[in-house]
């Protein structure tokens, strides 16, 4: 049966066949996005091109039907395992290109927090935008994002926790950046169940996301201040 599928990927012109892969990324058929990133490098697609045009766009599509509840969670992570197939395979292929990233980001779960599935998501959707993403996992001390982003040199810290009692953890993070001089070196992110904005605020973070959707638009605002402001 996925032979038919194969031909039928095949005899698609380019423009039909980026329109296919955006439905099939939709729907999570991670073989067939793998299939199509292949037909394209075949055509001389450059892998930046891929990315941006087909798997990119797909995400875009997939994060605002997210965030208007049109799709949920498991959707969402289906549509992002088939957007890590494509990004498999073209990952090494920017890598030689030198491809720039919009930027790049440390996130991981707080100490004593086992949750992920919001992070992972998070995680993903980043990804699917076009960060470079770093996850640290789940149950990070202040030592392990201090150490990550002082390696890693990234423009965004992000910070899940999903336990009213794990949420304080994040002013112990953020508080010894503030001791070490490095806070405003970088655009602290919060997310979790329990935060809203006022926790955030008083924290000290940058901002709170709500949900996967929301991150990415308010990291995609940050970095582009972030720019705007970089001494010329």
């Amino acid at each position: 049966m996925s032979d038919e599928e194969d031909i039928i990927l095949a005899d698609l012109d380019d423009e039909e066949l980026v329109q296919q892969m955006m439905d099939d990324l939709y729907d999570g058929m991670r073989e067939e996005i793998e299939e199509g990133v292949n037909i394209l490098l075949e055509r001389g697609w450059e892998p930046y091109r891929i990315l941006t045009e087909a798997l990119v766009g797909g995400m875009t599509i997939v994060g605002a039907d997210f965030r208007d509840g049109i799709l949920f969670v498991p959707e969402v992570l289906l549509a992002a395992n088939a957007m890590k197939g494509g990004m498999a395979i073209l990952k090494p292929l920017l890598a030689e290109t030198g491809a720039r990233t919009i930027g790049k980001m440390v996130i991981g779960t707080v100490k004593g927090d086992i949750h992920d599935i919001g992070k992972n998501l998070v995680s993903m959707m980043m990804e699917g935008a076009g960060f470079e993403v770093i996850d640290l996992g789940i149950n990070n001390a202040v030592e392990a994002y201090l150490e990550a982003i002082a390696k890693e040199q990234p423009d965004i810290l992000g910070m899940s926790a999903l336990l009213t009692t794990t949420m304080p953890y994040m002013k112990v993070v953020i508080d010894t950046m503030k001791d070490q001089g490095i806070r405003d070196d970088y655009i602290v992110l919060v997310g979790g169940a329990p935060l809203n904005e006022e926790f955030g605020r008083a924290i000290g973070a940058d901002a709170y996301c709500r949900d996967a959707a929301v991150a990415v638009e308010t990291a995609k605002t940050f970095i582009a201040r972030k720019h705007n402001q970089a001494p010329a």
